[in-house]
């Protein structure tokens, strides 16, 4: 019989009320430093230099600065640490693990002698912008209860949607709330069955709850466990004009999957209780692709000095989205109640606007001995938008966005310097928070190194990274909006072969 739910549910929630929100948009929107060993070695300050494979992610016109045609392939070994305090009560959690990063390659084209073009060049890159792998655990004191979660969803949702009818399965009566009610209600009705909460009135038309958990102190546990990806291929065109200026456009296309596990326990023994331990588990399944392009330029200004600019469209992606929920409630007396629906909720498809970027760059180069490079960007998050933006629910959201998150500076700085075939590589990077209060998400700082050998027809890089920032996200959106303090210490070592084509 579970089978058969789990397929039937694929049939509804057709849509009304969904469960976006902003976390998604900054999710989805948001991007790591990724790509080659040299690139993330100067913390991507290459958006003035050029010849480099994942420079083409921040300005187009970098292909076209290579003088031969040229291929490069990244292995990455990612791993994070994580210091969570909820309540005072604080725990580590590490995570560790290898991912192919990059591979592309350009090839160059020369052009008649007497031509003003000198030569062009067409390109491919594939490129990691963002790992969702991620695990951790939240545990403390709180008094603030998840009956405050089902409650908000509650109040307002009459009697009788939340009792099913003579010969009606709880699998039954969940998804034809979410076909019909949504989101909401679902909740509403996990709450209402799993002895959470209760009607004031013994009427069907009753809207009003309360709650079967005494006020006091309740012993909480958040666990999180999220596996995924956000990936981006670029094709690329560039050109070279006389020997000053560079020119190029990417067309991007983009894919990401995420997959989200939390498991929710709250126990407490408070006076007036009738119900003393809740299990919550919800999972989340997403999959999306999107398009954006960019266009780029980088100018001689002299034999030392080079400038860039470019500019990344948004990107906009078509998301689906899929969830499961299970309640498990329990008392003293230890009867047990367990409220689980076995169906999949499917959400209708959306689209997801991320802000477009521009980058302005300035490069120094000391001849063949070495280069100091620094790259401005500014993307404002506030234009983030769920689209159909005439849903109520997404206008809700958009109006959040616009008011919860910021415009945000990124600031790279990078340096090279040579000895006969080795090369010795630094950078630093800041990113200002994208959340209008700085503490949902903090302010990063970066720090990368690096090393690289040139054997001729083939080069190998080695780099490390390390970027630090706090956050503070919620348990949940609604209700229980308890936030736990994570200070994040992500660390990369990255591999590099590059090789003439």
């Amino acid at each position: 019989m579970k089978k058969i739910f789990l397929v039937l549910g694929l049939l509804f929630l057709a849509g009304n009320t969904q469960a976006q929100n902003i976390t998604d948009a900054y999710r989805y929107s948001s991007e790591e430093l990724n790509g080659t060993a040299r690139f993330r070695a100067m913390s991507g300050a290459f958006g003035a230099l050029g010849g480099d494979l994942s420079a083409i992610s921040v300005n187009p016109a970098s292909s076209a600065v290579f003088l031969n045609s040229f291929g490069t392939i990244t292995l990455a070994h990612r791993s994070t640490s994580k210091e969570v305090d909820y309540f005072g009560t604080g725990t580590s959690n590490d995570n560790s693990d290898f991912n192919f990063n990059q591979a592309g390659g350009v090839l160059i084209f020369d052009t008649r002698n007497d031509s003003p073009w000198r030569k062009f060049s067409l390109g491919l890159n594939y490129e990691q912008t963002n790992n969702f792998d991620d695990a951790y655990v939240a545990t403390g004191v709180s008094q603030t209860s998840i009956d405050q979660y089902f409650l908000n969803y509650a109040n307002g949702v009459p009697l009788n949607l939340l009792q099913t009818q003579e010969g009606e399965t709880i699998s039954e009566l969940y998804s034809f709330l979410g076909e019909n009610e949504g989101f909401g209600a679902q909740q509403a009705f996990l709450g209402y069955q799993g002895f959470v909460i209760d009607q004031v009135d013994n009427s069907p038309d009753n809207t009003s709850y309360n709650s079967f958990i005494g006020s006091g102190n309740f012993n909480q546990e958040y666990r999180t466990v999220s596996t995924g990806l956000n990936g981006k291929f670029s094709f690329n065109f560039g050109t070279q004009y006389k020997d000053f200026l560079y020119l190029g456009a990417n067309l991007n296309t983009h894919f990401l999957n995420f997959d989200r596990s939390t498991r929710f326990r709250e126990t407490n023994n408070n006076a007036g209780s009738a119900t003393n331990e809740v299990r919550f588990n919800n999972n989340l399944s997403t999959v999306g692709d999107g398009f954006s392009f960019q266009l780029g330029a980088i100018a001689k200004v002299s034999e030392r000095f080079r400038v860039g600019a470019s500019y990344h469209s948004p990107t906009w992606f078509n998301i689906t989205e899929e969830a499961t929920q299970y309640l498990e409630t329990n008392n003293n007396a230890n009867e047990r109640v367990i409220v689980d629906p076995n169906v999949i909720n499917v959400y209708p498809d959306y689209t997801l606007k991320t802000p477009g970027k521009l980058t302005g760059s300035l490069a120094v180069l000391f001849g063949t001995k070495g280069l100091i490079s620094f790259d401005y960007s500014y993307k404002d998050y506030s234009a983030t938008e769920f689209r159909p933006t005439d849903d109520p629910e997404f206008q809700f959201q958009n109006e959040l966005i616009s008011t919860e998150l910021q415009p945000v500076s990124t600031f790279r700085l990078g340096g090279e310097y040579r000895i006969s075939n080795w090369s010795l590589r630094g950078g630093y990077r800041y990113e200002q928070s994208l959340y209008a209060n700085e503490t949902t998400v903090g302010d990063l700082n970066g720090y990368s190194g690096g090393i690289g050998y040139d054997f001729g027809t083939m080069k190998i890089d080695l780099a490390y990274t390390n970027a630090q920032y706090e956050e503070n996200p919620r348990l949940f959106e609604n209700g229980l909006t308890n936030s736990a303090n994570i200070n994040r210490d992500l660390s990369n070592i990255i591999l590099s072969l590059s090789f003439g084509l």
